[in-house]
């Protein structure tokens, strides 16, 4: 009873299920179908949409081409009016120089027909002037370009006067205030010096032990210094005679320790020469390196720094060659300084520049060659060469430091009391002067006045006029600079005067 229960609660359940199942089925299928159909109708709708949304677009698309393609051939045909328009004003343009062509033509057969009349016109004309005047073209053209040659050769002297003289002033000015400015400031000692030194003596008995038994230390003395020793009366000293300056300072070096020692014969003062030639070495090199240290030049060989200290020794016209180096060498670089050039060049240059004075008494040859060669020995810059070459005019100066180095020499070797000069060589130099000046035609009378700085020259006005006294100023001044030898320079002065005299009776 329960199993049929069972059973027939199962099938009831299973067609109940099976009812519902197809009625949801049936409903899905029915959801389904309404689906489908709406979508249908919805896609129906956008494709209609579409449809339509590209036909507005073609028909855009197709207004705008027409519209562009109006604008084009309205440009076009704008264009096309414009080329027409050029085309005549081309048209007219050529007619106009097609015409203006013609007028020239015209015009220019006209001025030939003129031109041809007028060269017989001249030619007629010529031919009278010839005529009347007796001379051919030829000849009054070289007439007129004598004329016009004087009258320019009087013009381009009184230019050149005029530029010379402007020149010479501005130049002279500028060349004072930079000379007066390195002489001011470069104020060096001058000390002269002779070729004997004087030894003094604590007492006559020191004479006897310095000549020796039978002369045997003053023998030994004279012997190993190269100097001589002169014992004469002049109290209680002794002069030492020699004109190499170094021997006659070792000779004095030694004396002067053997004095102060006492002990004097043959092996102590072979001893005390030693010992002096070593001082005086040492002092070489130290008053070499002083020089170069107060200069301010660095970087010299070894050699040139010795070579320098001989120069302590060296006199030149009883001046100190060393001191003369250094006064050189600060004039050159102040010089240098004010122009804008290489100071420190134009230093070494006039330190170096007498440099072959230091043995030129061992070396055969002038004081300028032995310098330019010991220079190149120790590869100095080739200004520096050229400077020492050209500081007395032996060669031209190549460079602003050799003429640099050429005005601080003069300067230094031109101060007062800077060199001696003998009475008889300076009359000498006075004379040959006046001389050199009286040789030219047209000189009345010439004098040499400040101290020789300067030659006066009176000229005869009617021989030599105001151009012609420039151009003798200048020849006068050539020939003492060939001729003469002087320190500084000569100033050269030519007057000319004309006098007009008439009495009232």
């Amino acid at each position: 009873m329960l199993v049929l229960a069972a059973v027939v609660f199962f099938a009831a359940g299973y067609l109940m299920r099976k009812f519902l199942a197809e009625g949801r089925i049936a409903s899905a299928e029915e959801k389904a179908k309404k689906i489908i159909e709406e979508a249908e109708k919805a896609a129906e709708a956008k494709k209609r949409e579409a449809i339509l949304e590209a036909k507005e677009e073609i028909l855009r698309f197709r207004n705008e081409v027409e519209r562009e393609h109006k604008e084009r051939r309205f440009e076009l045909q704008r264009l096309e009016r414009r080329l027409l328009q050029k085309e005549e004003t081309l048209d007219r343009k050529i007619e106009a120089v097609e015409r203006k062509e013609e007028a020239l033509c015209r015009k220019e057969a006209e001025v030939e027909g003129l031109k041809a009349q007028l060269e017989e016109l001249c030619r007629k004309q010529r031919s009278e002037l010839e005529r009347i005047s007796g001379l051919t073209s030829e000849e009054a053209r070289q007439q007129l370009l004598a004329e016009i040659e004087k009258e320019v050769q009087h013009e381009a002297a009184l230019m050149i006067k005029e530029i010379e003289s402007r020149a010479r002033e501005e130049a002279e000015r500028r060349a004072r205030d930079i000379i007066s400015l390195a002489i001011q400031r470069c104020a060096a000692d001058h000390v002269t010096e002779t070729t004997v030194s004087v030894i003094p003596l604590p007492s006559d008995e020191m004479k006897g032990r310095i000549i020796g038994r039978e002369g045997r230390n003053i023998r030994a003395f004279e012997t190993l210094t190269g100097i001589d020793l002169i014992i004469d009366d002049t109290p209680e000293a002794v002069i030492l005679s020699g004109f190499d300056p170094i021997r006659r300072e070792i000779a004095r070096v030694a004396l002067e320790k053997l004095i102060v020692d006492g002990r004097i014969h043959p092996a102590r003062i072979e001893e005390m020469v030693e010992k002096a030639r070593k001082e005086v070495e040492s002092q070489i090199r130290q008053a070499g390196e002083q020089a170069a240290m107060e200069v301010g030049v660095h970087g010299l060989h070894p050699d040139l720094i010795n070579l320098l200290g001989r120069l302590k020794f060296r006199t030149s016209y009883g001046q100190n060659v060393l001191k003369h180096s250094i006064e050189v060498a600060h004039l050159a670089g102040i010089m240098a300084a004010e122009l804008g050039v290489d100071a420190q060049l134009a230093k070494r240059a006039g330190l170096l520049h007498d440099i072959g004075k230091a043995v030129d008494h061992e070396v055969e040859g002038p004081h300028v060659a032995i310098g330019v060669e010991l220079a190149k020995k120790y590869r100095e810059h080739p200004e520096v060469i050229n400077a020492i070459a050209a500081h007395h005019g032996d060669h031209e100066a190549q460079s602003i430091t050799a003429v640099l180095v050429q005005a601080a020499d003069a300067i230094s070797a031109a101060r007062p009391g800077a060199r001696r000069e003998t009475l008889e060589a300076y009359v000498k130099r006075l004379q040959k002067l006046e001389e050199i000046a009286s040789s030219f035609e047209g000189v009345e009378k010439s004098y040499a006045i400040q101290a020789g700085r300067e030659v006066r020259i009176m000229v005869k006005p009617e021989k030599v006029d105001d151009l012609g006294a420039v151009r003798l100023c200048r020849e006068i001044a050539k020939k003492i600079e060939k001729e003469l030898e002087y320190p500084g320079q000569i100033k050269v002065t030519i007057i000319r005067e004309v006098r007009v005299v008439e009495y009232a009776k």
